[in-house]
């Protein structure tokens, strides 16, 4: 087990969440809001998404980023920022022509994916390290676009969290870091129990464990009602732990959860187990970030 144990907080996600609670955060006001009040419930690192505030959907667009970002930064509140580089991956085959991608389909460029990243320099961006079927579409992540998107994060000096929705996408980026495009110690991210990933369960997570290099640091997480269960499991393995509403709405049963109570939550679970939450500072020490003043050179 860890002595200290980072906490992420995955804010708002891009799924159609909003229309079943009121606490998904959806203008940058609100986003950067909900990180400030994970920071101030425990949260080492706050993961951050953007929606179209008029929509609810989700959106790409550098601006959003910009004033959640520059929010978080201006607050009192110390946290580190995650910033998503995963959008425009989604691939839905056309009825019609199914060479095409259909209604729904969305798809993003590594130089798109990256460009909120390499403008506003947090200091984690994720990387999601294969295709997978995700629910009824494809999450597309050729490897060639990966090694490109990987090069990019490189340059800019952000720390790479290499997302893991199933086994081969441990292999793959363990291949990233034999080609030179991962520096030092690797930070992974197991994300189970999505349909059609890894399952959220016990066997798993320490199978995916036991396939990482020794000098990786990995978190996990579970989605609804496994979310808990899966903060408990990875304590206990020795990982890290990711909670949100990006991943689950609820506290418990029928009652819907806010980040923060979500985060307390967690932080309760951790202490029952000997441990106690990671600050952010600790956290760019132990995981070599940039100081998220520095500006790239």
């Amino acid at each position: 087990m860890q002595k200290k144990v980072i906490i992420s907080c995955a804010i708002t996600g891009a799924g159609a969440t909003t229309e079943k609670s009121p606490h998904v955060p959806v203008t940058p006001k609100e986003i950067a809001d909900s990180a400030i009040e994970a920071a101030k419930a425990g949260a080492t690192i706050a993961h951050i998404h953007v929606r179209d505030p008029k929509t609810g959907e989700l959106s790409h667009d550098p601006e959003l980023f910009r004033e959640v970002v520059e929010r978080v930064r201006k607050s009192e509140t110390d946290v580190v920022l995650n910033i998503t580089a995963g959008g425009g991956g989604d691939w839905i085959p056309s009825e019609a022509d199914p060479t095409m991608g259909g209604e729904g389909t969305d798809i993003q460029t590594p130089e798109e994916r990256h460009e909120p990243v390499g403008k506003f320099l947090p200091e984690i961006c994720t990387l999601d390290c294969g295709s997978v079927n995700f629910g009824e579409q494809i999450y597309i992540s050729p490897t060639d676009w990966l090694r490109q998107q990987a090069k990019l994060i490189q340059q800019s000096g952000v720390k790479p969290e290499l997302e893991c929705f199933d086994t081969g996408q441990i292999r793959f980026a363990k291949q990233l870091i034999n080609e030179g495009l991962i520096d030092g110690d690797p930070m992974f991210q197991f994300c189970l129990g999505i349909p059609w990933g890894a399952d959220a369960d016990t066997e798993t997570m320490l199978y995916m464990r036991d396939k990482l290099p020794a000098n990786a640091h990995w978190a996990a997480f579970g989605i609804g009602r496994l979310q808990m269960p899966m903060v408990a499991q990875s304590i206990l393995l020795g990982g890290h732990v990711r909670v949100g509403l990006e991943d689950n709405l609820y506290l418990k049963k029928g009652v819907l959860a806010t980040n923060g109570q979500l985060v307390e939550k967690a932080v309760s679970i951790i202490e029952s187990l000997g441990s106690e939450p990671m600050t952010p500072q600790e956290a760019r020490e132990q995981l070599g970030l940039r100081n998220p003043q520095r500006k790239a050179e």
